[in-house]
């Protein structure tokens, strides 16, 4: 089964024998000294989490190995599966569950546990009747584990292979990095991400701030600890320096490939360089390790490796249609041979690069063969382990079968609440080519459900255009599908093409109750430009009228919304009626999350119009909404919308600081960073403009978090903003984010008024011909006035008339005090 080469021979005689010489013992811990001693005062001081990374074979499982033998006190361990079964949380709760101590006294929240602990009924609270938000459902559950685990503190929680887990345990470990428990030292080990790919894993605590966690990366070895394991393990005092050299150049210093070449040279025995033979690379060590193997052996260790890391002798029996005995014997040979190893459950592998290797030695077509046998023999077993039947199906090129079963699977994470595991299963279903329009369809619509609040939105955009692309699409599904896309878009920060898609997709809507809230978002005038206020106006009308069609109370909530929005950037007094309405309304209570949203677009429009104070008392209810649900979506608009409050209220000190933390934390949320970097941008302009332009230490940290990397070096504080500005300007023409732009070119034209008065005037005048085109001019106030001051310091005020008289005859009647302030300064100017 294994093609292993072909056996050398002496003399045509005999393979050469396996000579019996054994190590002395495990290979010598070197190398890691400092890594050790970080470790250590780190969980000597919990609460922490620690996030240990390194390539493949680097040694990550043997420090975190070395640092629990001599750690006192509770460990809760667990490791992910390279295939696992979509059950939420599962390798923190198998962790739980290893833990031979009972948890002590519990708070309530923690019975939201116990459907997924029953092992602990006896200790656990009740469960909790269900919610109906699926975030606060979420938030729950992450509130239950930390309780349970504040009740096993102080103890260490060691999560291993982290790169295999499943979105929710990221995500709950995301939220454990911020709302820490107290005595419990967390630590994780990960392959460490690729260029142009990330993992779960990585993506959720990238959006955690930095100091929530500490990373911890493995180098390879150096070539004094490489000569170091050669002395000990070769039994040498002073090693070739050629063997050290040859080491270093075949294993790249890679910890466990060096540990496999070194233990086989010491088998070997003799000179380690006396021939060309010598294996120095983990392909050559294995080929060497099997070839005393019989042919019988080789195919159970073949089909040991399509199985996995462990491999199962009831199903390998079954596979290769042998007794139990014959597998034993079989597996018991391989283990004599170095291949594996007992980890106390039973035989495996002895890491992942190993098993990879010797799963490569087996021919193509026989590991096809292999992968589909695995699976029906899987197919028997209940329940079904349909995240594995898909593995192995699509293993065997048998692509009806392995979509049948990934949309199990995906439906499983879906009713578990897992969408983002639900959408990583439905986006590989989208890579079979001979996949039917029907069924594509049908997928597609749940990977859109599945993606629109997951970290799968950047792979779900692509499948979806294309098949909005297909004229032979149904119309019910172009409307769903674009919909969808729609709003990915949107929070892709893609608020034109976003904003065009929902568009396209209304007129196909046939239910009111998906058509209304469709509608509704289109109602928005913030958020993109070349579209008028008249558009947005009628748009709302036709989602009212659609919300009263439907009698879905959630989607006339979801209206109500909308039109309270809409007046309130209107500067029309009937949107606060409006909101006091709906605050005291059951409908919106019951629905914290669409609450926080509402409350915190609504403090947004308030400091559009100039009402700080609503604004705050807003953004007060929306942040405590937030922390209730734990809707991790919204912490940086909150955040956003407090720094935008400071701003507005004058509260500057710390404030650049604060806004470069954001656009750091904000890197993953599209929808907020351009927001948050005009923000910033217009703040290093307001510093620049009160400082007079003086440099201090912190320009250059400021224009890093405007995006600016290291290119600000010499620059003063005016050529910094001013730098930030216009990258704003130019990445919120790109995507066509109306707000961002005009805050920026107004920030723009202020900032160069008195230098270059002319290139203010072109700046001030673009952000009055965007305000134009969406006709609520009260945001072209700041952009107004600049053009007066211009005039009046040429001398000639008339030049701005027209522009003052305008933005008298847009605010007229309109509350927005703001732009009345702007006004009466205008006034002052360029007297009517």
């Amino acid at each position: 089964m294994i093609d292993g080469g072909e056996n050398k021979t002496r003399g045509g005689g005999s393979p050469t024998p396996v000579r019996p010489e054994r190590l002395r013992g495990p290979v010598e811990f070197v190398g890691r000294t400092a890594e050790l001693a970080q470790l250590r005062r780190l969980v000597a001081t919990p609460p922490c989490l620690i996030l240990l990374e390194g390539e493949p074979g680097i040694g990550k499982s043997r420090l975190v190995a070395e640092l629990l033998a001599e750690l006192p006190g509770r460990h809760l361990v667990g490791e992910c599966d390279d295939v696992p079964e979509p059950f939420p949380l599962g390798v923190l709760l198998d962790a739980i569950r290893g833990c031979t101590e009972r948890p002590g006294p519990l708070s309530p929240v923690a019975g939201a546990l116990a459907p997924l602990l029953p092992e602990l009924a006896d200790v656990l609270p009740d469960a909790p009747p269900p919610l109906t938000d699926p975030a606060a459902e979420r938030h729950r559950l992450f509130r239950a584990v930390a309780a349970v685990l504040t009740a096993l503190s102080p103890a260490t929680l060691l999560l291993e292979d982290l790169h295999w887990a499943d979105p929710a345990t990221c995500e709950l470990l995301a939220y454990l990095s911020t709302h820490p428990v107290d005595g419990l030292a967390v630590l994780l080990t990960a392959r460490t991400a690729t260029p142009g790919s990330s993992t779960p894993i990585h993506d959720a605590l990238a959006r955690t701030p930095p100091w929530s966690v500490t990373r911890v990366a493995l180098s390879p070895l150096d070539a004094d600890d490489v000569r170091r394991l050669a002395a000990r393990t070769l039994r040498l005092d002073d090693p070739p320096q050629q063997l050290t050299a040859a080491l270093l150049d075949r294993t790249a210093g890679i910890p466990f490939v060096v540990e496999e070449v070194l233990r086989t040279l010491a088998e070997r025995g003799g000179d380690p360089l006396a021939d060309d033979s010598v294996p120095f690379v983990l392909r050559d060590v294995l080929l060497w390790r099997l070839r005393p193997l019989d042919e019988a052996t080789r195919e159970v260790l073949g089909a040991a490796a399509v199985l996995g890391m462990t491999p199962d002798q009831r199903i390998l029996a079954a596979v290769l249609s042998l007794d139990r005995v014959a597998i034993g014997a079989a597996l018991t040979a391989a283990h004599r041979a170095g291949l594996l190893h007992d980890a106390g459950d039973g035989l495996r592998f002895r890491h992942d690069l190993a098993r990879q290797v010797v799963y490569d030695l087996v021919p193509r077509e026989s590991r096809e063969w292999l992968h589909l046998r695995v699976a029906r023999v899987l197919e028997q077993e209940l329940p079904r382990p349909v995240a594995q039947l898909a593995h192995h199906y699509r293993r065997a090129g048998s692509g009806a079968d392995f979509v049948r079963n990934a949309e199990a699977a995906a439906d499983l994470a879906t009713e578990r609440g897992d969408d983002a595991t639900a959408a990583s299963f439905l986006l590989q279903t989208m890579d079979i080519a001979e996949l039917p329009r029907p069924v594509r369809v049908r997928l597609a619509a749940k990977l859109g459900r599945s993606a629109i609040d997951g970290l799968s939105q950047a792979e779900a955009i692509p499948v979806l255009e294309r098949l909005l692309a297909d004229r032979r699409l149904p119309p019910g599904a172009r409307g769903e599908l674009g919909l969808v896309l729609g709003r990915m878009l949107r929070q892709q920060g893609e608020a034109l093409r976003g904003y065009t898609e929902i568009e396209r997709a209304v007129p196909y809507l046939r239910a009111p109750r998906r058509k209304a809230p469709a509608l509704a978002v289109l109602a928005a005038p913030d958020t993109v430009v070349g579209r008028h206020v008249d558009d947005h106006l009628a748009r709302c009308t036709e989602a009212e009228t659609a919300a009263a069609a439907s009698g879905d109370p959630g989607s006339h909530l979801a209206v109500r919304i909308a039109r309270a929005s809409l007046l309130l950037e209107l500067g029309d007094p009937a949107a606060w009626a409006i909101i006091t309405e709906l605050r005291a309304s059951a409908e919106l209570a019951d629905r914290p999350r669409e609450h926080a949203r509402a409350c915190l677009n609504w403090a947004q429009g308030a400091l559009h119009a100039g009402h700080p104070e609503q604004a705050e008392a807003l953004l007060a209810v929306g942040r405590a909404l937030v922390d209730e649900t734990g809707y991790e979506r919204l912490t940086s608009l909150v955040e956003a919308t407090q720094l935008s409050l400071d701003r507005a209220t004058g509260r500057l000190d710390g404030l650049v600081e604060r806004l470069r933390r954001l656009v750091a934390s904000a890197e993953r949320m599209p929808v907020t960073l351009l927001d948050a970097r005009a923000e910033l941008a217009t703040v290093l302009a307001l510093t620049a403009t009160v400082n007079g332009g003086t440099t201090d230490g912190g320009t250059a940290n400021a224009g890093s978090a405007a995006g600016l990397g290291d290119r600000t070096g010499g620059l003063d504080e005016v050529e910094v903003a001013e730098r930030a500005l216009r990258e704003v300007v130019v990445d919120a023409r790109r995507v066509g984010a109306i707000w961002p732009l005009v805050q920026t070119l107004s920030a723009l034209a202020r900032l160069t008024v008195t230098r270059q008065p002319d290139e203010a005037v072109r700046h001030a005048t673009e952000a009055l011909s965007v305000v134009r085109g969406k006709g609520i001019l009260a945001w072209a106030a700041d952009a107004v006035l600049v053009l007066a001051e211009a005039a009046a310091a040429q001398g000639e005020p008339a030049r701005a008339a027209a522009a003052v008289a305008e933005l008298e005859a847009g605010i007229a009647g309109r509350d927005t005090p703001l732009a009345r302030a702007a006004l009466h300064r205008c006034r002052e100017l360029v007297p009517a």
